[in-house]
């Protein structure tokens, strides 16, 4: 016999301690008194799982005679430890019967409960008070919420910065974007086609050179007065980007991937690190190393400090060789120290003969950085910069 399923709950209490949910059992009396036929409640919440009730009118196939039995299952992936307890309520909404116990739960379907519960008599019989007027059981169960699940809210600083972002009414700071200057012999004020205010003391704190645009010893600021910095490098829709960024925002991934490259430029400009990797890695992931394309990228990479994107290019290089010797020219146009770039690319990942080399230099560029990063040292820089910032670290600390 399939199992009975209902279909309400409620939770009817909720504190710091427990979580407690009550489930209507409809027309108790009438229910099948099979053994090891159940009713089962909808799912449940709790700490993070999913959880639901089996009540077995008449009992599972190990419960005495005449005993309700009420099992607790876990419907979740993975283990939890649960401190719970199983009620019988009554008409008026107190308990009436429970069973309190902290078990281990092991992966989806894992259940505990308890054969014993109450008498499927007791609970029939109207002097008892536990069945409402139209024959309804109510049925609950509380559940300690462990205090790593308490929900508790973030600092919400992150989110008040990025409130202010383009704030007029607090900003000391505007980025004015003009058009371009009129034609030559005629004088005409250039127009100014878009406005960002910012904010002096989040600039000077994560990016110190776009504060720098301003004069902020000029008498009219320190009077309250708007100061004011043209940019003329940067299109409009990038640096919008640039500065939600300072101001704890994201660039959405499609944005990083169309405009990689001018995204790069502006935060290598103005010193925009973390924008500019992540820009970085945008690009490398979605650009295919080609040989027609590589002098241009290893170019690039060398002159924005893209020490990722070089990687890449010398992975490629040094992958396809003999292709590149015969169809790449490496004339004067390319600085000497990105030979040897391509010579530790080329032997990093030759089998052919095993030499003793510094293990660091094997290490690709995110593995590099990670390390700096997890040492709290600056993540850009070339491969060689980062490689004698991280031994420099060591030899300090020790």
């Amino acid at each position: 016999m399939p199992p009975t399923k209902i279909k309400n709950a409620k939770v009817v209490s909720f504190n710091v301690a427990w979580h407690s949910f009550h489930f209507n059992v409809p027309n108790f009396k009438d229910l099948p008194t099979t053994r090891d036929h159940y009713v089962e409640t909808p799912l449940f919440t709790c700490n993070g799982h999913e959880w639901d009730l089996r009540i077995y009118p008449g009992g599972d196939d190990d419960a005495p005679e005449g005993f309700v039995s009420i099992d607790l299952f876990h419907q979740s992936e993975g283990s939890i430890t649960a401190n719970y307890e199983v009620m019988i309520i009554d008409k008026f909404g107190k308990k009436k019967e429970g069973r309190k116990t902290t078990d281990s739960f092991e992966g989806m379907g894992h259940g505990f409960g308890w054969r014993n519960v109450i008498l499927r008599s007791d609970i029939l019989d109207e002097s008892k008070n536990i069945l409402d007027s139209d024959g309804t059981l109510t049925v609950g169960v509380s559940m300690k919420e462990e205090s790593s699940t308490v929900f508790v809210p973030k600092n919400p600083l992150l989110k008040t910065i990025r409130r202010m972002f383009l704030g007029e009414d607090t900003a000391d700071l505007c980025f004015e974007f003009r058009s371009a200057d009129a034609k030559k012999g005629k004088k005409k004020r250039a127009k100014i086609l878009e406005k960002f205010h910012a904010h002096s003391l989040i600039l000077k704190t994560g990016a110190p050179m776009l504060a720098n645009l301003f004069d902020l010893d000029d008498r009219n600021y320190r009077n309250g007065k708007l100061a004011k910095a043209t940019i003329t490098d940067v299109k409009a829709d990038i640096f919008r980007h640039l500065l939600f960024y300072v101001y704890g925002g994201s660039v959405p991934e499609e944005e990083l991937k169309t405009h990689a490259k001018d995204i790069i430029d502006a935060a290598y400009r103005y010193s925009i690190v973390n924008l500019k990797l992540e820009a970085e890695a945008a690009y490398v992931k979605s650009t295919k190393i080609t040989m027609d394309n590589v002098m241009d990228n290893l170019l690039y990479a060398d002159a924005k400090n893209c020490a990722l994107l070089k990687e890449a290019v010398m992975n490629f290089l040094s992958a396809n060789h003999y292709e590149a010797s015969e169809k790449i020219s490496f004339n004067d146009n390319v600085p000497e120290h990105l030979m040897k770039d391509l010579l530790v690319a080329v032997g990093s990942i030759s089998n052919s003969k095993k030499v003793a080399v510094d293990e660091l230099s094997t290490l690709s560029v995110s593995d590099l950085r990670r390390k700096l990063a997890e040492k709290g040292l600056d993540v850009d820089g070339s491969r060689e910069a980062m490689i004698e910032s991280i031994k420099d670290n060591a030899t300090d600390s020790d």
